[in-house]
């Protein structure tokens, strides 16, 4: 009975062993954290002003296409005006 009660108590501190975490594992999980997250999070950081950047850059795109048109329309009736002055120029 004596070695029934030993092997029992050996087994009992082997699985004891086994549900308590230790500080070393601790560690461990925290380094392997903290290198996960500084690989991860400049990519994602760089991918974040890229989107920002070429929103802005969409944006002026279409503001500089929108004084582009304004500009030719700007343009014609200027020309436009400048016709009509130089025939009634002529005319009198």
């Amino acid at each position: 009975m004596n070695d029934k009660s030993q092997l029992l108590d050996e087994l009992q501190e082997l699985s004891d062993a086994k549900k308590r975490l230790d500080f070393t594992y601790f560690l461990y999980v925290l380094f392997s954290m903290v290198l996960i997250c500084l690989l991860f999070f400049p990519k994602i950081y760089i991918q974040q002003q890229i989107y920002f950047k070429s929103r802005d850059i969409s944006r002026l795109k279409s503001e500089y296409d929108m004084l582009k048109e304004e500009n030719q329309l700007i343009s014609s009736s200027i020309e436009e005006i400048r016709f009509k002055n130089q025939i009634l120029d002529t005319l009198f």
